[in-house]
């Protein structure tokens, strides 16, 4: 009786919390991803209010949480959508993992960790949020932009790759070696090769066979549905959040439609709990000795994700001042850094505080980012244009009294 009301409390403390941290974020235009992640510092091991009968359902709750934000991934996309970002967009999703995978890689050699930290340090530093980027987008107005469907592409090329890199960095982490890994990589691509031929051929009779008219049955099915065939592709080792992220995309129409606004509400909650059991685990001390390689890839992969969007505009012909917002506006990371670095906190105990301090630094940079790095430029180059060496008068030649005029030359 007792641990349950101290589950009770301890509960109420955290999601009333939580719902005041966020209307906060409102106030002053920030995701509220670094708030949350602070408050999980607050009340994790060495913080100031430590949890001690609540915790292990808030890691289940961080579960669902990571189903929830990749079915809501998956349901804003359609299988057609995937399949056209693929066949266009494929040169700049190369880009953008050449430039900003390696970073995290190279630190994580460079710090000694191994080649497995290394490819979770990668995905780390290498996949923006989709979910602060998008809210980005639409508090500066900037839907309608053309640059912007430019950066929807790479990151629907970026959702894309995580079908198949988070199995891959989920039979590392488990040392399944070479076979197993390659097994687990087979099985994932075909995974993701029959879910998108099947909606491809057959989205609209799934849809019809999931949808309901009443909201009650559809919110039951679908949540089922997405728990289920996420338990099984854990069991296949095939990762949990890919499994949900292919129910989302299995789904289109006015299903996924409906979905998304049933759902959407569940998924804020659990996600909140996804970030604070993030930062319960980790130790607020251990930030200390990691920050500044933090700042570091902080620095390093802004510039690099600046050039990934500028690249990305240029090849769809846009202007230099939307290749610069392209740019900035991909620079935020958030849920899917989270993510990884949770899958693979047993490599290295100093993976996640490492991914904590990170997260926190580029979700405060991306929005910063994006609304003053192509006002900067542009007001740096109007200063240059007017500095004294550009405008300096052409000399004229003395002329001597009683001398014939100078004549130029």
């Amino acid at each position: 009786m007792h641990e349950t009301t101290v589950l009770l409390i301890e509960l109420g403390a955290v999601i009333l919390g939580l719902g005041l941290v966020g209307r906060l974020a409102g106030r002053i235009g920030l995701s509220p991803i670094p708030l949350y992640l602070l408050a999980g510092l607050a009340f994790g091991q060495g913080g100031l209010f430590p949890l001690t009968a609540s915790e292990e359902f808030i890691s289940v709750g961080s579960e669902i949480g990571v189903i929830l934000l990749l079915l809501l991934l998956g349901l804003e996309y359609s299988a057609s959508e995937l399949v056209t970002s693929l066949k266009t967009q494929y040169p700049s999703g190369i880009v953008d993992f050449l430039l900003n995978a390696l970073p995290g890689a190279v630190a994580a050699l460079l710090m000694g960790w191994g080649p497995v930290a290394a490819v979770a340090l990668a995905g780390v530093t290498w996949i923006s949020s989709s979910g602060v980027i998008a809210k980005v987008l639409t508090d500066l107005g900037r839907l309608g932009n053309r640059e912007t469907p430019v950066i929807l592409g790479v990151l629907v090329m970026e959702d894309l790759s995580m079908a198949v890199y988070l199995p891959l960095l989920t039979a590392l982490v488990a040392g399944l070696g070479l076979a197993g890994t390659s097994v687990a990589l087979l099985v994932a691509i075909g995974t993701v090769g029959i879910v998108l031929f099947v909606a491809l051929r057959h989205g609209r009779l799934i849809s019809r066979a999931v949808s309901s008219d009443v909201p009650e049955m559809l919110l039951l099915v679908v949540l089922g549905l997405t728990l289920l065939v996420a338990g099984l592709a854990q069991k296949l080792q095939v990762s949990a959040a890919v499994g949900a992220f292919l129910v989302g995309i299995a789904l289109s129409g006015e299903t996924a439609k409906n979905a998304r606004s049933l759902l959407s509400p569940l998924r804020d909650l659990f996600a909140a709990v996804f970030f604070v059991f993030f930062g319960l685990s980790t130790v607020p001390a251990d930030i200390v000795p990691v920050i500044v390689p933090a700042l570091i890839l902080a620095a390093v992969t802004t510039v690099t994700k600046i050039a990934t969007g500028s690249y990305a505009a240029r090849r769809a012909g846009v202007a230099l001042p939307g290749r610069l917002r392209a740019g900035a506006g991909l620079v935020a990371r958030g849920e899917f850094s989270i993510v990884i670095a949770g899958l693979a906190a047993g490599v290295d105990h100093r993976l996640v505080p490492l991914a904590t301090a990170y997260v926190l630094i580029m979700v405060i940079v991306g929005p910063v980012a994006a609304r003053w790095t192509e006002p900067t430029v542009r007001r740096l180059r109007r200063l240059l244009a007017r500095s004294p060496a550009s405008a300096a008068p052409e000399t004229v030649p003395q002329q001597t009294e009683g001398a014939p005029p100078a004549v130029p030359r």
